[in-house]
């Protein structure tokens, strides 16, 4: 029987994939997409997005000009303008949606086409700061956040004005100034003050005087009473504040101490030593610079960071740091160079400040710095509190000795000082297992003895650095070992799940 020839049959070629195509959108993919697909998905979107329609109208206005564009946004600040109804936090989004638009319209349609005309709106807007303000639910910040982004615009947009046209523009603005309560358009003028022609500077500081002048004499405020309760005081106060700033701008654009300085005195009850100083060393009056921040002062508010407290660097007799840096640098300039020098070691001396030692050190001859380094070193670890000691050696840095202070005062460290532990710890990890783990193990325990079940995230990474830092320790070098460590925490602290839960995920 004839055997059949056999047959080779080849598999049908696969189909060959298509190249795949991105679908984030980006002016490639879009035209890709055709104009027809493209209308209608803009279409789609002016009918579900208020702010987006705004925009597209804007875009077409544009096609007809920049009086059409103006037209627009003029409807929207006059709508701006009259409104008086509250803006509770549930209507918030959607306004600071629509004001974003306007403000994109102003910069994106109407300044390329007329720049003039997209700055009087923005002024226009920022002049309505106050009312729109004052009736809206911010607490989140965000419109506030848009009238300094308009600033920030006019800003941009008044410092490519010409000299004149910018001496004109600062002119418009001084009447707005004084009824600048959140201080929008009194930032845009001081942002122009130096491009300003000279010229135009005395002009303007004139018209800044007499509205100083026309304004009611202060009223004597009483503590009991407050300024709230003392008919308009509080505003009136922050209009000569204002205006009394512009004016020092001015002076200073001029180069004029003196002004500066007679209107610092005249508009406060406690005139500003630090920065009246810093402009007569500036202009080379040394000794009258120090005069001044050498004055006696009633200080005001002081703001004490819990920093302060744990260093133990706030007192209410320890000078004001920017004073005390202009009575530095007015010794230096008068060449008491010995009085500066005891000035900044008292400062190192007073909070570890490792900026007051750099700059000590830098101004002693040579070979004398070394021996004033360990003196400084001495002093530091010398504290009875060894916190702030670990604070400096870590920002300086020497982490070598950072380490030995962990291990000699082992017994002294408290985890209710994990601002000051917490970079202690990481930056000794790479070179020091030994005194991180100390440190480590210290904020851990500190979170779980107090239950601070907010800090378990914090804690479930202690102990995940532990399990690290375990691996480069030698057998015996801190006691107890890693896993009696370990089981002691289960021992003490297995009721906490929360924390347990952290650990475990």
């Amino acid at each position: 029987m004839a055997r059949r020839a056999a047959v080779k049959t080849e598999a049908p070629p696969l189909p060959k994939k298509r190249a795949s195509r991105s679908t984030t959108p980006n002016p490639e993919t879009l035209s890709a997409l055709g104009a027809d697909t493209l209308i209608r998905l803009v279409l789609e979107e002016t009918r579900l997005n208020a702010p987006f329609r705004k925009r597209v109208s804007a875009a077409l206005a544009g096609l007809q000009g920049a009086d059409a564009v103006a037209a627009l946004v003029d409807r929207r600040l006059s709508a701006l303008e009259k409104a008086r109804g509250f803006i509770d936090w549930q209507k918030r989004r959607t306004f600071a949606a629509d004001l974003a638009a306007m403000l994109a319209t102003i910069m994106t349609d109407l300044r390329p086409l007329d720049p003039g005309m997209a700055l009087e709106r923005l002024v226009r807007f920022l002049a309505g700061a106050s009312q729109t303000l004052e009736r809206i639910d911010d607490a989140n910040g965000a419109v506030h956040g848009l009238y300094e982004d308009a600033a920030g615009f006019a800003g941009e947009i008044a410092s490519e004005l010409g000299p004149e046209r910018a001496a004109g523009f600062a002119d418009s603005l001084v009447p707005r100034v004084e009824r600048d309560a959140f201080g929008f358009v009194t930032q845009v003028l001081l942002d122009l003050v130096p491009r300003l022609p000279a010229e135009a500077l005395a002009g303007l500081d004139a018209r800044f005087a007499a509205a100083l002048t026309a304004l009611p004499a202060p009223k004597a405020v009483t503590p009991a009473r407050g300024f709230a309760a003392d008919d308009g005081a509080w505003g009136l106060r922050m209009t000569r504040t204002r205006l009394t700033r512009m004016r020092q701008a001015l002076a200073d654009a001029r180069g004029d101490v003196d002004a500066f300085v007679a209107l610092e005195r005249e508009g406060s009850e406690r005139p500003d030593a630090a920065a009246i100083a810093e402009r007569l060393l500036a202009a080379g009056r040394a000794q009258e610079a120090l005069d001044w921040v050498r004055r006696p002062a009633k200080r005001g508010l002081v703001v004490v960071t819990r920093e302060d407290l744990i260093l133990g660097t706030f007192d209410r007799d320890t000078p004001d740091r920017r004073r005390e840096d202009v009575e530095i640098a007015a010794l230096d300039a008068l060449g008491r160079g010995e009085e500066a020098q005891a000035k900044r070691w008292a400062r190192f001396e007073r909070g570890l400040d490792p900026g007051a030692l750099r700059d000590h050190l830098a101004r002693l001859p040579d070979f004398e710095d070394e021996e004033a380094l360990e003196r400084a070193f001495a002093y530091a670890e010398a504290r009875e509190d060894p916190h702030g000691s670990l604070y400096f050696l870590i920002r300086w840095p020497d982490p070598a000795r950072a380490a030995r202070l962990v291990l000699a005062r082992r017994g002294e460290w408290e985890g209710r000082y994990w601002e000051l532990l917490s970079p202690a710890a990481e930056a000794l990890e790479a070179d020091h297992p030994l005194a991180a783990s100390l440190i480590t193990r210290v904020l851990l325990d500190d979170i779980l003895a107090r239950a601070r079940s907010a800090a378990y995230g914090h804690a479930a990474r202690h102990l995940a650095r532990l399990d690290a830092l375990a691996r480069e320790l030698e057998p015996g070098q801190l006691s107890p070992d890693h896993d009696a460590y370990r089981e002691g925490l289960r021992t003490a602290h297995g009721r906490k799940r929360a924390f347990w839960d952290q650990v475990e995920g």
